[in-house]
């Protein structure tokens, strides 16, 4: 009798317990949630901001949008192009898309929001780009640019949201504002663990966006035009298109690479921590086959791992071309890698390379500002400390430590716009 007992209640146990898995329901970006934006776009004139990762399955979504008759008067581009294959930094000009023949306007370089010549013949704009939640990758500052000329020309934006495949941690420094440029422009982390679309509402919520646009030629034609932007911006008509089966737990794969240099999921959880390469003389492994796993630099120990940058599509000048660099390889550690090196940002290898380094006053890049150096590493790390905290060989104890108190006030602000679990 207890052996039935037994048997009835594993059955029992069994049936609730696989009743309660439910199948594998793939993540789907916002732009295939058509039914939800379609309606909005019918009949108006639309302005996209979008590169080649702005798809619908395997097919790009101006495509899609134009062929079913959306008036899609003009396409704005990112840093990299429209399609994606242009160098980091590279300068580019306005042209024409081959394949509809629509304008296409640069914002990157020296303009970096649309102008209201721009947008006179425009009903309503829509944002689709892949980012890769790392406060230094500057589509989150064009997405800032977009929304404030949407603000100041009285334009609706539609974002539509895709994962963010850094959006499972939070953490790094936090950026103070006297080091805001194109590279980091809010008071975030470098991992801010959001989406584009919850990005876009907490700018919005917190009145991060800038009218630093307004010419202030006196004092009360400043304000005029500031009550005005105060007002358009309680107006402002944003609209998120969520993704669907997403969570902040989800680790999601990108089907196209977001950048020429992030070309594979390694290179996109090595990111956040070997970036910061950049802003010293090391190479940070652009003109290799991973970029950001792979750094070094010619002066370092010749028994490190040794590579060779050679120029590449997005990657045509990389630091050191054609020559012998040693350093680390951190892409062969393939499970560390995956599981994003622990979910945390990584400064070790940076504080390694520092101490090997034979010359370490000019390990980090500058440029003379005035009377003073400006670093360019400080505007990556966003704050001075960093570079004094490895100058001073702080442990990576303290130096964690040290970002905890801004880490949690960031982590309050964030609650309050997040769409997904």
């Amino acid at each position: 009798m207890m052996r039935i007992a037994l048997i009835l209640f594993l059955l029992i146990s069994s049936y609730h317990l696989f009743s309660q898995i439910r199948p594998y329901q793939p993540i789907l970006p916002g732009a295939y949630q058509t039914t939800q934006y379609l309606p909005l776009l019918k009949g108006k004139r639309v302005g996209l901001f979008a590169n080649q990762t702005s798809t619908i399955g395997n097919r790009h979504l101006i495509d899609t949008l134009h062929n079913i008759g959306i008036n899609i008067i003009k396409v704005f581009a990112p840093e990299h192009g429209f399609r994606g294959n242009s160098d980091a930094g590279e300068k580019l000009d306005n042209n024409i898309d081959k394949t509809t023949g629509i304008s296409i306007v640069s914002l990157y370089g020296k303009k970096t929001k649309p102008n209201a010549i721009d947008l006179n013949d425009i009903d309503i704009l829509v944002f689709d780009i892949q980012d890769v939640g790392v406060r230094f990758y500057t589509y989150i500052s064009s997405l800032q640019g977009f929304m404030e000329s949407a603000i100041q020309f009285n334009k609706p934006l539609i974002i539509l949201d895709r994962p963010n495949p850094n959006g499972f941690y939070i953490d790094g420094p936090v950026l103070e504002k006297e080091q805001a440029s194109f590279v980091g422009m809010q008071p975030i982390p470098v991992v801010y663990g959001m989406t584009i679309g919850e990005y876009a509402q907490m700018l919005l919520g917190e009145k991060w966006l800038d009218w630093k646009y307004i010419h202030k030629e006196d004092e009360q034609t400043y304000l005029t035009h500031l009550l005005g932007f105060e007002e358009k911006h309680k107006n402002f008509k944003l609209t998120v298109i969520p993704c669907k089966n997403y969570t902040h737990n989800s680790r999601y794969i990108l089907p196209i690479k977001p950048s020429p240099n992030l070309p594979d999921m390694a290179s996109i959880y090595c990111y956040p921590s070997t970036c910061f390469f950049e802003g010293t003389v090391l190479s940070e492994g652009r003109g290799t086959p991973h970029p950001f796993c792979i750094f070094g630099h010619p002066s370092l120990p010749d028994t490190l791992y040794n590579f060779m940058p050679v120029s590449k599509e997005g990657a045509t000048s990389p630091k050191f071309k054609n020559k012998n660099c040693y350093g680390w390889n951190i892409y062969e550690r393939d499970n560390e890698v995956l599981n994003n090196i622990n979910n945390q940002l990584q400064i070790s290898y940076l504080i390694k390379a520092f101490q090997l380094f034979p010359q370490k006053d000019s390990f980090f890049l500058s440029t003379q500002k005035s009377s003073l150096p400006d670093y360019f590493f400080n505007k990556l790390a966003g704050n001075k400390d960093l570079m004094e905290q490895i100058k001073t060989g702080k442990s990576i104890e303290e130096i964690r430590a040290s970002w905890q108190p801004k880490l949690q006030a960031f982590k309050s602000i964030r609650k309050k716009y997040l769409l997904y679990k």
